[in-house]
């Protein structure tokens, strides 16, 4: 019997880690052949492809970000192959599987529902003429335009599951993708607008089995790896026996990410990584959602904002670990003044990343069955975003996307961090504010249907500006400058600001740093650079402040001056000003 698990990834760089969990289970008796696309490919070439492996079974990994894809790929393939046995599992298929079997009447054979080891198992055996259906458990079908519901399996094992990562047509590509692991498998919180609330309790693999299997990863090139445990810190114990492991056994070049909870991390397991942690080995994603105690409490979501703002806080003062905090927008009872408000909170903290969301009505979660209470109008198609609900109107969630747009380029991307500080504490009356004009404005020039280069990330804001009064033009135009040379190592070939020196102004200044490197500082001067060099690898113009009360200080001095920049090569650039 042929069996091709297959999935439709976000990205080529994703790995499926529950085809891999399938493929090991039903070993030895089974050897599935896994096939891997994304959806970005046109379905008639992963029709294609399955076509050609001649399978009896197909099961395809179901999700959000997936579905609608692997639906059109599911009734083509039952064209091209009618007697191929078509198998839907994954959460996003899990849920309503009343709906989903009488919208797949005729593409379809069963639905996988929940976990899927021992069932899938099952059902291949069943297939296989061993058993009969009956005793197949997690499966769904229709029968005479009925749906038949099989009784759920035992919970698996988890200490016993064999290793998903020692398959040996995955070693080519553990450089080249993202390697998902999880220690366990549960949530301990019931958010009303996740589908790991659902599931009771939390379940442990073998932490000694884990051990060996990130040391095999790594050992054969794995660069990123990703924790998927909903809450990684809920044992404090638990937790530092593995950070404490991954510092030891550290390979150059790999990062490990989590998904935490920062409001139930102690101070002191901060301080050993801080102490401990190698900078870049560990990366953090929180959660943070809302910060309005009301709107927590209706998604039965527990969270000490002040405690969470102490974890990132001491983590950020660390300087080790890059954090990554999440938003949604659309909570019940979270207008658009009170996300406000959480946006600030949050941005106050200064996160490296913050990741702006809209609430999506997942099938199975409490929230997308109690949408006529809030007033929420929704997508019914995945990925279920909503429109509006009773407090926020679409009007407010499409300006809130506008923000988001501009949060991701100017943020997230870290090209204009000296700019966006200035503006945000010096200009505009809060974060957000900033992030909503200058998107909404953004929108309105036409600029998101339309590509851009990097010079037009600072030509289009200093445009937005120019629109504003109260705008000190030059000062931010020096610091767009001063985050513009930060990020080269070399002298950069096109500038996005017009030179306002000429000839003559450049090589006399050049002149007077040649006979007297003193002008430019004594720092400056011990470098000894001789006058080929000053040409090559230093860049002058035009500066409206002291650069070096503001990189000691942080403060802003304005006065007319010339700033220097020295490109280094394996450095960041040294900056002075002079007169």
């Amino acid at each position: 019997m042929k069996i091709v698990l297959a999935t439709l990834n976000a990205k080529y760089i994703h790995t499926n880690l529950a085809l891999r969990y399938l493929k090991v289970a039903v070993a030895p008796e089974f050897d599935p052949e896994i096939a891997e696309y994304t959806i970005k490919d046109p379905a008639f070439n992963i029709v294609s492809d399955l076509f050609q492996k001649k399978p009896d079974v197909v099961g395809f990994s179901c999700y959000i970000w997936n579905i609608e894809e692997t639906i059109t790929v599911a009734r083509m393939l039952r064209t091209v192959l009618p007697n191929v046995k078509i198998v839907l599992g994954g959460p996003e298929i899990s849920y309503d599987v009343h709906d989903w079997l009488r919208r797949l009447d005729g593409v379809i054979d069963y639905i996988l529902m929940n976990e899927g080891e021992i069932a899938f198992k099952e059902l291949l055996r069943y297939e296989n003429g061993e058993i009969p259906l009956e005793k197949v458990p997690n499966i769904c079908y229709l029968v005479d335009n009925k749906v038949k519901l099989h009784p759920q399996a035992p919970k698996v094992d988890l200490r016993e599951m064999p290793s998903p990562f020692r398959l040996e047509e995955d070693r080519p590509f553990l450089s080249k993708r993202i390697q998902y692991i999880e220690t366990s498998r549960g949530c301990p919180f019931s958010c009303q607008f996740c589908l790991s609330s659902i599931e009771v309790g939390v379940r442990y693999f073998n932490r000694e089995k884990i051990k060996d299997d990130i040391r095999y990863l790594m050992a054969n090139g794995a660069r990123t790896i990703k924790f998927v445990d909903r809450t990684f810190n809920i044992s404090r114990s638990y937790a530092m026996e593995m950070f404490q492991f991954l510092i030891d056994e550290r390979q150059p070049g790999v990062v490990f990410q989590f998904e935490i909870t920062a409001d139930i991390m102690r101070p002191e397991v901060i301080q050993f990584l801080n102490d401990n942690a190698p900078a870049g080995l560990f990366r953090f994603e929180i959660g943070v959602q809302s910060t309005n105690d009301e709107t927590n409490e209706l998604v039965k979501r527990r969270q000490n904002f002040e405690k969470l703002t102490r974890t990132v806080t001491m983590v950020k003062k660390g300087g080790k670990i890059d954090q990554h905090l999440d938003l949604i927008a659309g909570l019940p009872e979270e207008d658009y003044a009170s996300f406000r408000q959480t946006f600030n909170d949050v941005f106050a903290m200064r996160p490296e990343e913050l990741q702006l969301g809209f609430l999506k009505l997942l099938r199975g979660t409490g929230l997308r069955l109690e949408a006529e209470k809030y007033g929420y109008t929704y997508v019914d198609v995945a990925p279920y975003e909503i429109f509006s609900n009773n407090v926020l109107t679409f009007d407010d969630i499409v300006r809130i996307k506008h923000a988001e747009d501009v949060l991701e380029k100017y943020w997230n991307d870290h090209r204009m961090d000296h700019t966006i500080e200035y503006l945000v504490t010096e200009v505009f009356e809060t974060p957000f504010d900033f992030f909503q004009d200058f998107g909404t404005y953004w929108e309105n020039k036409g600029w998101s249907r339309i590509g851009h280069q990097l010079e037009d990330l600072f030509t289009r804001l200093l445009e937005f500006l120019h629109t504003r009064e109260d705008a000190p033009i030059a000062i931010i135009t020096s610091l767009m400058q001063l985050d513009f040379l930060s990020a080269h190592h070399f002298q950069p070939r096109k500038l996005w600001w017009k030179n306002e020196l000429s000839t003559e102004e450049r090589k006399a200044i050049y002149e007077r740093l040649d006979q007297d490197a003193h002008t430019a500082g004594e720092t400056f001067a011990s470098f000894g650079i001789h006058q080929r060099e000053l040409f090559k690898h230093t860049l002058v113009l035009p500066f409206a402040f002291n650069v070096t009360t503001y990189l000691t200080e942080g403060r802003i001095v304005p006065e007319r001056a010339y700033l220097l920049t020295y490109f280094r090569k394996d450095e960041a650039p040294f900056f002075t000003t002079f007169h």
